[in-house]
């Protein structure tokens, strides 16, 4: 989700392209959360969300509402600011990984994300064998 709506259609499109991917798109944290249900493989989360709303929560809040509610689920932030004390805060904050809007930002992205599935898929594997010990 991103507040920048020109950045958040250009994502959904690349991916969209290169990917077999279902995307739901959220200009808000409070969207995102009340969409949680929906059980998302990864959120892509925008560090400012206050942009086209100043009374919505912002990225880092959102971040820490979706850990307390499923905190399973991977959530890659996604940020303008290339500030290492920012990018720290997220990874404290328990976010998966933390890149920088550039024009390399959605290869990062995808790999990301790659990197995810591979460690769910590892996961479920460790779980299936563990079950049949």
């Amino acid at each position: 989700m991103d507040d920048d709506l020109v950045f958040l259609k250009i994502l959904e499109i690349e991916f969209l392209q290169h990917g077999d991917f279902d995307i739901e798109t959220y200009e808000t944290g409070e969207l995102c959360l009340n969409n949680l249900s929906n059980n998302p493989d990864v959120i892509i989360l925008d560090f400012h969300l206050d942009g086209v709303n100043k009374k919505a929560i912002n990225g880092l809040e959102t971040l820490d509402k979706i850990k307390q509610l499923s905190p399973a689920i991977p959530v890659i932030m996604l940020s303008s600011q290339d500030k290492i004390d920012v990018a720290i805060s997220c990874m404290h904050h328990k976010a998966f990984d933390y890149i920088v809007k550039s024009e390399t930002a959605f290869l990062r992205l995808q790999k990301a994300i790659e990197t995810i599935f591979k460690y769910q898929k590892m996961e479920k594997e460790l779980n299936w064998f563990i079950d049949r010990m």
